[in-house]
């Protein structure tokens, strides 16, 4: 019996066959291991893991413990700052020495002897009149502020008397005493307030205010410690600003060195840029209200102006704070002279705000009104007369990574970099 052709091939589609069914449970068992890996994974719990609350509480301790030693130590960490502050002022100095090849670590020290001594030249010329004039106004000054309070005293009766006028009768008083009620009668007249003797209660309101203000001055010996920590570190920053540029660029990773180092150097330019600003305001400041009240002819002019022209440091509200004392010892001679300072004060305060710190400035530190007079209170409230020095300079820090960091890279405004044209 012969096989058919077909039969021969059998083995051949059976083996073929067989072939494809392998390499398809194959494909299907890839397929499936495929979507396995797809599937969505169970949902997991909601709920904060023990793990997350003990991370959570340790945040939470560490930001307590670093604001609790922030405010602790804020008489030192305001100290620093200062320091910083003067450093940056000093290597400018320290740099046009440098061009001189002048090593830096002597220039720093140079540039601080020199003005050491400028200042003590200046204190030796102007001391026995300064001397004179302060217990003049020491003596006086009570006096003057109890003279200055009582003109107040009587204007705002005045006032209140004129706009009485134009207001409605007040209505009889319906506990006012009848002609009949004889126990009433009978009580004698009150005795009359004693008035106020001057420096009385106005001294120890002064003296509140002052332990208020100055509460971070203990004593003398931690006002040279002060002093000498803020001297020491403007000289060590001034010497070598860069050693510790490259010490803060360790702390920011590789990727976001280059816009740390910007935003540093930018910081530092517009600290720098404030200060000069501001020494020359005081300077400027001082020798126009000593000519103007010695014109004036008011008493202790020297010692005034050297009060106003310190006070300008803290701005705003530092102004403000120097003229009270020269209108009350203008007031003790006229009303007409107070008058007259209160108005030279005004002139003086609109040409310094709108020519000569705008011509410092150029332009290139720019802050809010508005916003500088809400630092200030807050940083006095919370820290003294020590957090209102050291707010504005702070507040115009703090703005240069905000406008670098949040307006321009992340709103994607353009901002006009602060040092810019130096």
């Amino acid at each position: 019996m012969t096989d058919h052709p077909g039969d021969r091939a059998d083995p051949g589609r059976s083996k073929a066959a067989s072939h494809d069914k392998a390499s398809h449970d194959k494909a299907s068992h890839e397929k499936a291991e495929r979507h396995e890996r797809r599937a969505p994974e169970p949902p997991q719990s909601s709920g904060w893991r023990s793990r997350d609350i003990i991370r959570a509480a340790a945040l939470g301790i560490g930001v307590l413990a670093v604001a609790v030693g922030v405010w602790e130590s804020s008489s030192v960490l305001f100290t620093v700052f200062l320091g910083i502050l003067f450093g940056l002022a000093i290597s400018s100095g320290v740099d046009q020495l440098a061009r001189l090849r002048i090593p830096r670590g002597l220039g720093a020290l140079i540039v601080v002897l020199a003005a050491a001594g400028a200042l003590a030249l200046l204190g030796a010329l102007m001391a026995p009149v300064l001397s004179e004039q302060g217990r003049e106004i020491r003596s006086r000054l009570p006096e003057a502020m109890h003279e200055l309070q009582s003109w107040a005293g009587r204007e705002g009766v005045a006032l209140r008397s004129f706009t009485g006028r134009f207001s409605a009768p007040p209505a009889p008083d319906s506990t006012a005493p009848h002609h009949g009620d004889s126990a009433h009668a009978a009580q004698p007249p009150q005795p009359a307030a004693a008035p106020a003797t001057p420096g009385g209660s106005g001294q120890t309101g002064l003296a509140g205010i002052a332990g208020y203000l100055f509460g971070f001055v203990g004593s003398t010996v931690e006002i040279v410690v002060y002093v000498l920590l803020a001297l020491f570190i403007a000289i060590y920053i001034g010497s070598d600003p860069d050693l510790y540029h490259r010490g803060l660029m360790h702390l920011f990773p590789h990727r976001a060195r280059a816009r740390a180092g910007d935003v540093l150097s930018q910081i530092a330019s517009v600290l720098r840029k404030w200060l000069v600003t501001q020494l020359i305001a005081m300077v400027t400041l001082a020798v126009v209200w000593a000519i103007a009240l010695s014109i004036l002819q008011v008493k202790a002019a020297l010692a005034l102006a050297v009060i106003a022209g310190l006070l300008e440091f803290v701005p705003t509200i530092g102004p403000t704070m120097a003229v009270v004392p020269a209108l009350a010892m203008a007031l003790l001679d006229s009303p007409a002279k107070a008058l007259s300072v209160l108005i030279v004060y005004l002139v003086i305060q609109g040409l310094e705000a709108n020519v000569l710190i705008p011509l410092l400035m150029k332009g290139r530190i720019q802050l809010a009104p508005a916003l500088t007079i809400v630092a200030q209170a807050m940083m006095t409230l919370a820290f003294g007369f020590l957090g209102l020095m050291v707010a504005v300079p702070l507040l115009a820090a703090a703005m240069v990574p905000v406008k670098l960091l949040y307006v321009e890279d992340v709103v994607g405004d353009q901002v006009t970099p602060e040092g810019a044209g130096e």
